[in-house]
């Protein structure tokens, strides 16, 4: 008994630890598939200097060849995966995989890739593509998204429920040695633990082809014998860059712009939450150009289509304030059943803000059915019991109805439809810690 409760802490003591300490334990336990060995490659260097942009000044030496980076092209990579036999794809756009994601939306027909609402989706759409066709799908997200998709692994594809062979190809944000953002960190940290308690193996994708391809045969027969999930790891920079084409603007402002606008509307004693994203930080960076404090202000820094019920919750405490949610439109749609919570909530000072730019902007530009030309938002939140709700696209606009829409009793949602692109080269991150941003934000609560 004693021994078993031993060996159980010391399973769990391996698995928290990075995945170079979880490895061994993790093999031993028939966890994770063995590693593909790494196998030095000889490239030119002119290759390499197109795939890694290096100047004169930064180019490796010829003669170490070992030193010179690697990069996969993303077409490469696509080719691979048909070669084992996958051809359909879903999954929610991931700055880390944003390269290989781009190459798939731009050549890929939209048949055979759907961008999903969440990431739990995309594993249910998966195991549908599996069920007619007999194939396996490859499904992409963010490491910050494999709790979305829990419930459908264990429940669905997991080898001993209905056995649904996929391959999960995820960006490994936040990976031990790297420096980021402190949720990211934490999650970079769980992500092989949190694979190896679901039961399914991985391993990192190497950064060239011919190593990519080894570990695409391992996938494949582990995905033929188990008949279950099988994880890629993907690290930063690991694809050569592929972009999409910008589209024409359409509309008089872009997100940052909106912003700006709406920021000069609110009120001192107006509550204010950010959703995911470079929303956040360029909400940040306008209240430093304005003098501002930040302490009206929650960032949801993670928590992808959260926001809104974060929202919601200050809104049913604080019902002599009011709050105003800047929501986005890919968050909104990953958790658009908030919207009826919201709705049934029936809070007189929830103000619902989405500035719809019809793209996962931050990680790539890849489209949101929000801008399929049949979406629409106000029509859905009508739908579901919001009182009013409004659309606009310029300054102008925004400044005759904000009144109306501070006035009308919630929940009312206000879109405003703003182009995509992306964001300044020089845009910062906050420079206040989620934790100062939480205690500042609960002060400036507690006020009233």
């Amino acid at each position: 008994f004693f021994f078993s409760i031993a060996m159980f802490a010391r399973v769990v003591r391996q698995l928290a630890r990075p995945v170079s300490s979880a490895l061994p334990l993790a093999l031993r336990a028939g966890l994770i598939a063995r590693s593909v060995s790494s196998v030095p490659i000889l490239r030119a260097a002119t290759q390499q200097k197109k795939a890694a942009n290096l100047s004169p000044e930064t180019e490796p030496d010829e003669a170490m060849t070992e030193l010179i980076r690697n990069f996969v092209e993303p077409a490469d990579f696509y080719q691979a995966l048909r070669n084992i036999g996958i051809d359909f794809f879903c999954g929610v756009p991931d700055s880390l995989l944003k390269d290989f994601c781009a190459y798939v939306t731009a050549n890929v027909p939209a048949e055979r890739h759907v961008i999903t609402a969440n990431e739990g989706s995309a594993i249910a759409l998966g195991a549908g593509h599996y069920l007619a066709t007999k194939k396996p799908p490859l499904v992409y997200l963010q490491n910050s998204g494999l709790g979305n998709t829990v419930n459908p692994i264990m429940s669905l594809a997991h080898p001993e429920v209905y056995r649904i062979p996929m391959l999960l190809m995820i960006g490994w944000r936040g990976e031990p040695g790297k420096k980021d953002e402190p949720q990211h960190v934490i999650q970079g940290d769980s992500t092989p633990a949190m694979l190896a308690s679901l039961g399914v193996p991985f391993q990192v994708l190497p950064d060239f082809i011919e190593g990519a391809e080894k570990a695409l045969q391992t996938a494949k027969k582990h995905l033929q014998i188990s008949q279950g999930p099988y994880a890629l790891l993907v690290k930063r920079q690991t694809f050569v860059k592929y972009k999409l084409a910008s589209p024409k603007p359409k509309y008089a402002l872009n997100r940052e712009g909106a912003l700006r606008v709406l920021i000069q509307l609110f009120s001192p004693r107006d509550i204010v939450i950010g959703t995911t994203g470079m929303l956040s930080r360029e909400l940040f960076e306008e209240r430093v150009r304005l003098g501002h404090s930040h302490e009206k202000d929650f960032l949801t820094v993670g928590s992808m289509g959260h926001a809104s019920t974060i929202g919601l919750g200050i809104a049913l405490a604080k019902p002599n304030r009011q709050v105003f949610v800047l929501d986005g439109d890919g968050a909104t749609i990953m958790h658009m059943g908030n919207l009826a919570t919201i709705a049934h909530t029936a809070s007189t000072n929830f103000k619902h803000i989405l500035i719809n730019n019809e793209a996962h902007d931050s990680v790539g530009g890849q489209p949101t059915v929000a801008g399929n030309g049949v979406f629409n938002f106000r029509k859905i939140a009508e739908g579901c019991g919001y009182r009013k709700t409004f659309t606009v696209s310029t300054p102008d606009e925004i400044a005759a109805v904000f009144p109306e829409f501070v006035e009308t009793p919630g929940p009312v949602m206000l879109e405003i439809k703003v182009n995509p692109g992306g964001h300044r080269k020089n845009l910062g991150r906050p420079t206040r810690s989620p934790l100062q941003n939480k205690e500042d934000f609960m002060e400036f609560l507690d006020r009233v």
